[in-house]
């Protein structure tokens, strides 16, 4: 039988590059992948459906669940996962020692919408009692250009939200004082810099996460892989092949990491990153599927419509084609 061809897009991790080095293949499919950054992968796939099969921001795609307008179908693939709490930077004069602090400051962020910033609001709120509404929001280039939101944003009008104009950037408004946070997926270069102008907010962010981790339950997932719905209603069959491949490729990325050996990564200490890894998170530390992220995920479609970006909560079982695990 002649393979099915699929074009996909992602980016070049350890867990994918089985299946962009051709190590991996999904059953009765023929890949064709292009390596990209997120960011430029999302906006094709939201904008024109480019691809047959994408990475793609999680909050976007529960948004538009929620709206009643998706068209994809996602698979329980949690490609990117990160913690956030590092990415909260503050103006080292503007008085911000605790989370509450930042209640009536102005803040910065380059995407309003991004799964990063959902999930750090939805901490903020629920950890600290710092609501959205609390912050006076800024929108623009970290240091450069604007990014356009990936999908359109209908904000609640309580909330102060304010786009940067022609040729002001979210890192210079911090430098002059007339910024007092930054919320950024990216590590601003006043911080690159060694700038005394700029620090975290949480200097011991690894303590705080772990902690966050183990009271919640909440490790965030940033990027799932979707299906262009016309993919899946003509082949339903594929999503399960894509999602084992997926699957596959995490594992042999992941075993490949506790070997003595040779390191596979370039950290020096890459044996006890990993047994500290076992430790909190258990043996599957970077999981797939839908229960083992059930808690991430319900967090994430609450967050979603409690800040504006749904009409309704999505709940974990709605994300997801059917009966892959």
């Amino acid at each position: 039988m002649t393979a099915l061809k699929l074009t996909l897009a992602c980016w070049d991790y350890d867990r994918t590059r089985p299946l962009i080095d051709g190590r991996v293949r999904p059953e009765g499919i023929d890949l064709d992948i292009t390596v990209l950054r997120p960011r430029q992968t999302f906006q094709r796939m939201l904008e024109d459906r480019e691809f047959h099969v994408s990475e793609l921001s999680l909050a976007s795609y529960t948004a538009l669940q929620g709206r009643g307008s998706c068209p994809f179908v996602a698979i329980p693939v949690a490609l990117s996962k990160i913690f956030r709490h590092s990415c909260i930077y503050v103006r080292t004069d503007a008085g911000i020692k605790t989370p509450a602090d930042l209640k009536g400051k102005r803040v910065g962020t380059s995407q309003y919408g991004a799964t990063a910033l959902v999930f750090l609001r939805g901490m903020l709120q629920h950890d600290y009692g710092v609501a959205p509404g609390d912050l006076h929001w800024f929108m623009g280039g970290l240091n450069s250009f604007t990014e356009r939101p990936l999908i359109p944003l209908d904000l609640p009008n309580k909330l102060r939200l304010e786009f940067l104009p022609p040729g002001a950037t979210l890192e210079g408004m911090l430098q002059v004082g007339e910024l007092d946070a930054l919320l950024s997926i990216y590590i601003p270069l006043l911080f690159l810099a060694g700038s005394p102008r700029i620090a975290r907010l949480f200097p011991n962010f690894k303590e705080v996460e772990q902690d966050y981790y183990r009271r919640t339950r909440i490790f965030p997932i940033m990027h799932v892989v979707v299906l262009r719905e016309d993919v899946y209603r003509d082949h339903p069959w594929a999503a399960r092949s894509i999602y084992q491949a997926f699957c596959a490729a995490k594992d042999l990325a992941v075993t490949g990491l506790y070997d003595t050996d040779a390191l596979q990564l370039s950290l020096p200490w890459l044996l006890d990153h990993v047994e500290e890894a076992w430790r909190v998170f258990g043996r599957d530390f970077w999981s797939y599927g839908l229960e083992p992220n059930r808690p991430t995920l319900a967090a994430l479609g609450r967050f979603v419509h409690e800040q504006g970006l749904s009409p309704r909560t999505v709940v974990p079982d709605e994300l997801f084609a059917p009966d892959l695990e």
